[in-house]
């Protein structure tokens, strides 16, 4: 089988592909009498309303498929590989990538370093530029492929070469003003190293990015996550109360102007630099919906509106005498240091409100990546386990249920980290848990809601990737 062959692993029922008789097996030759590169020239061409396809099956016969169906509608069909050729590995060795920071003798797809420009369309990853040469960068314009999200780092060439560890990490700063020309919607991300690329190197990079506005929409900032595993990396060091606080002060000064001029905010400063600084979140309109939710900008925030919103319905069910005053039930809530605070406090006014349930909020601590990691995200069953175990010899009763956050799961299975199954930890603490969605109403609905559950199907596992500035 060449390059361009691409297998079909499942044909989805009802599809076009379907009612053209295409079966799990059948490989995609071309379509539109072209050659498919990879999964960007196939989501291109099947926008048209038209599409002329060549199947090989699995007798040798070649069949051609001409197909009539609405504008954007799918063929209906799953391949072997999702993005149609292979995974772009990372060429860096950025100074603070969070998986040379691992520990050894974990499950290898963790020690994948990935840095391809098709995930950043069809998964929001974070790419480098590094290794996309300029036809990359001329698909992307052609086919409109947004939002694409970039790891910029630093806008001065040279420093970028010293964070990325790489010769070429300078030069590819010009794919920015491609990606501008084209009117290629683009989100960038800063990692901040203290005494690296914040400070005056933090401001030149932000008023750079600034003339990408409007098709840059956003630029996030967020401090880059430090485990106990640096033995024979480059020295980072934590941010001090003090420092974190200026970095605020300048992002929300460009706020401003940033404002004023586009209607965007553009620049924002991660949840943890708000918590490291002891300071309150932005108000939601700061956030411009949200767009880097997934770099932890905005979590915390849209936790309380959200949560805020679902307590508003339990008071006028309770003026109602809804089922919330019902409940009757103790549980134990796990989840990662920095948003302890927050969860804390919500816990305690939902079981105001609500007589008779009782909730017990459990930081859990990382020992398995070192203590200055705080996300829940990264929180591993065997953490969990060890921590809440704890807790029961020394007296303390885990209740009718344990929550635990989504994030702290492999997505799309009941694994952690670890390896440690939400199974294990079941039988490990004699208490059923649930996995709720991270969101303020999700908390609400589980608390209240004995029949609460956030399923989640084990698909089958390709790569498992973690970004290389999770914290």
């Amino acid at each position: 089988m060449n390059k361009t062959e691409h297998v079909v692993k499942e044909v989805m029922p009802g599809s076009i592909a379907e009612e053209m008789g295409m079966e799990a097996g059948d490989v995609l030759l071309s379509m539109n009498d072209k050659e498919i590169e990879d999964v960007f020239d196939y989501r291109y061409l099947m926008k048209d309303e038209y599409v002329e396809i060549l199947v090989r099956k699995a007798d040798g016969a070649e069949w051609l498929l001409e197909i009539d169906k609405d504008y954007d509608e799918d063929l209906g069909v799953e391949f072997e590989n999702g993005l149609m050729s292979d995974y772009r590995s990372c060429s860096n060795k950025c100074i603070f990538c969070f998986i040379d920071q691992m520990p050894p003798g974990m499950r290898e797809t963790l020690y994948f370093k990935d840095d391809d420009s098709r995930l950043s369309f069809l998964q929001g990853n974070y790419i480098t530029l590094t290794n996309m040469d300029d036809h990359d960068v001329e698909r992307i314009i052609q086919m409109q492929l947004a939002p694409i999200n970039i790891s910029v780092q630093t806008t001065n060439p040279e420093l970028r070469c010293k964070v990325l560890h790489n010769r070429f990490a300078g030069e590819k700063l010009r794919f920015l003003d491609r990606f501008y020309e084209g009117h290629v919607e683009m989100n960038g991300q800063i990692v901040c190293c203290k005494g690296v690329n914040d400070g005056e190197e933090l401001r030149r990079s932000i008023t750079d990015l600034m003339k990408y506005l409007p098709f840059m929409r956003s630029v996030s900032v967020v401090p880059a996550g430090i485990t106990k595993y640096r033995e024979g990396l480059y020295p980072l060091e934590l941010f001090t109360k003090e420092e974190a606080g200026e970095i605020i002060d300048m992002i929300e000064t460009y706020q401003k102007v940033c404002f004023d001029q586009y209607g965007l905010h553009f620049i924002h400063a991660s949840d943890e630099f708000y918590m490291l600084a002891e300071r309150d979140f932005p108000e939601e309109e700061r956030y411009d919906g949200y767009i880097q939710l997934e770099n932890g900008v905005g979590m915390m925030r849209l936790f309380r509106e959200e949560f805020a919103e679902a307590m508003r319905a339990i008071s006028a069910d309770q003026n109602g005498q809804g089922r919330q005053a019902k409940v009757n039930r103790t549980i134990t809530v796990a989840t990662g240091r920095l948003a302890y605070p927050l969860i804390r406090d919500a816990a305690e006014e939902l079981c105001g409100a609500c007589p008779g349930l009782a909730m017990h909020v459990c930081p859990i601590r990382n020992d398995f990546f070192g203590e200055t990691i705080t996300v829940a995200g990264l929180v591993t069953g065997q953490d969990l386990i060890a921590q809440l175990k704890e807790r029961q010899k020394s007296g303390g009763s885990l209740g009718d249920a344990l929550f635990i956050p989504a994030n702290m799961l492999r997505s799309g299975e009941q694994v952690f980290l670890d390896d440690v199954t939400v199974s294990d930890v079941e039988r490990a603490l004699g208490i059923p848990v649930t996995v709720i969605e991270p969101g303020g109403g999700d908390f609400v609905e589980a608390a209240l809601h004995s029949d609460y559950y956030m399923g989640r199907e084990n698909d089958e596992e390709t790569f498992v990737y973690v970004d290389c500035y999770d914290r």
